[in-house]
């Protein structure tokens, strides 16, 4: 079975070296150094957050002013600071109310979502559990974000990703997929960022 994380690869050395939890925090810190979607005092929900990458690039886009919560069914290590963290499945009925509650206001200026499945190495039905946690990580984004506010979610590429891509331009003004320079070369996922919530 091979290794999660291939210690000769360049992100993962940065990630060390940075302190960072995980590389996955390069794909968050390209995505809001192209689009700005977490700004100073800013209220950012984080789905799928361990171990914690996401958390710590979104944390500093919102200085000491903001909140971020992060959700995952796995335990996160605490951060302290202005993060707060939820162990929960996102599909629990009840995680909306929880995030409000996290989240200390009203509404969220972005949902950003890392949610990935287990995979089985069954493309289709990788691809159809990729999909189905970007529509739940969609659907608290329309419940959660203000108007104008911003959603960034993980999915893989294929299956029904165009319905779901056109679900996000529908809900958004302006919509765009993003192959982060951090995502491995045989990886299958994008980002898809929503710009404004309408």
């Amino acid at each position: 079975m091979p290794k999660p994380y291939d210690p000769r690869d360049a992100f993962y050395r940065r990630a060390k070296a940075q302190q960072l939890r995980a590389r996955s925090a390069f794909k968050i810190e390209e995505i809001q150094q192209r689009f700005r979607l977490a700004r100073p005092g800013g209220a950012v929900v984080d789905l799928g957050a361990a171990p914690g990458g996401f958390l710590q690039i979104l944390a500093r886009a919102v200085g000491p002013a903001g909140r971020v919560v992060g959700v995952d069914v796995a335990p996160i290590r605490a951060l302290g600071g202005v993060v707060e963290t939820i162990q929960a499945d996102v599909m629990a009925p009840d995680l909306e109310a929880r995030l409000r509650e996290k989240l200390q206001r009203p509404n969220a200026d972005l949902v950003a979502s890392d949610l990935a499945p287990k995979t089985t190495g069954i493309r289709q039905a990788d691809e159809a559990k990729s999909l189905a946690l970007a529509r739940r990580a969609l659907d608290l984004a329309r419940a959660l974000l203000h108007p104008g506010g911003h959603f960034v979610a993980k999915v893989f590429m294929g299956g029904e990703f165009d319905a779901f891509f056109a679900a996000v331009k529908g809900a958004f003004e302006e919509a765009r997929v993003v192959r982060p320079e951090a995502t491995r070369a045989r990886s299958r996922e994008v980002y898809v960022v929503g710009l404004r919530r309408r």
